[in-house]
């Protein structure tokens, strides 16, 4: 037993620690490949189904697999690799399956919202930037188009999908805590549904502080948050997915107002 003890505490040479990293790289660039092909075997099997001309993007079933990695036990690998390298491997699994392209919108901060761009949807889809919001909105109109656009006080770009029937927020960026505080929003055609753990996006004209619409929505069961305010208009996160002819945000303060999509909470919660 004695022995057994000193031979599991014997340091592992740094020759060996290598040797099996380098086994470890070839077995995930093998998987790698294997997941690759796959992808493009998805996007054969959705031409010959006749959706070959949709995008392919499903936000929601992203969410749901990085959940489910994230809550595997691990020995050394953080929250934040895990994420950024799956993000890699679904954004480019989804650029093999089609157009898939993002537009960035950065007001004061454009590196900032290239760096949350990239963050999010990895180094796979095209990235140009935009020199107003109105482009990065316009672009997201587009077959694979994705907008990423800053919130900040002098813009309320947000305030323009109230008049957007196709246009749905599905992402808050980052998403996760750990990587700065809620600082854009991703803007696309794409189906929003319901994750389990879901903020919506909410906008409304209502006069006064934001705190009093903030007890308003209380008051009928629905807790908010204030996440940009300019040009008159107030953006809310409220917590939980709410449909868009949900009474009580038909009750709430505001002639103006409207659900304009919803997204997963961080991932760090």
């Amino acid at each position: 037993m004695a022995d057994a003890d000193r031979a599991s505490q014997t340091p592992v040479s740094l020759e060996a620690v290598r040797a099996r990293i380098d086994a470890i790289d070839g077995d995930l660039l093998r998987l790698l490949d294997e997941r690759a092909a796959l992808a493009k075997q998805v996007a054969a099997a959705k031409k010959a189904a006749g959706d070959g001309d949709k995008f392919g993007l499903r936000p929601g079933r992203e969410t749901q697999v990085l959940r489910r990695l994230l809550a595997h036990p691990r020995q050394g690998a953080s929250d934040a690799l895990v994420i950024r390298v799956w993000r890699e491997l679904m954004a480019e699994s989804l650029s093999l399956q089609g157009p898939f392209n993002l537009t960035v919108w950065g007001g004061p901060a454009p590196a900032r919202a290239v760096e949350l761009a990239r963050l999010r949807f990895g180094a796979a889809p095209r990235l140009r930037t935009a020199q107003r919001p109105e482009e990065a909105v316009a672009a997201a109109k587009v077959l694979g188009g994705v907008g990423v656009l800053m919130l900040g006080g002098d813009s309320a770009w947000w305030g323009r999908l109230l008049a957007e029937p196709t246009l749905r927020v599905f992402a808050v960026l980052p998403c996760l805590n750990a990587w700065g505080p809620a600082s854009a929003l991703a803007v696309a055609q794409v189906e929003v549904e319901p994750t389990g753990a879901d903020v919506t996006l909410w906008v409304t004209d209502a006069p006064g502080p934001a705190n009093r619409t903030i007890e308003a929505l209380s008051r009928d069961g629905v807790a908010a948050e204030l996440l940009s305010e300019a040009g008159g208009l107030k953006l809310f996160t409220l917590a939980g997915y709410y449909q868009p002819q949900d009474e009580r945000l038909a009750r709430a303060p505001g002639r103006l107002s409207g659900v304009i999509g919803a997204a997963p909470e961080p991932f760090d919660v």
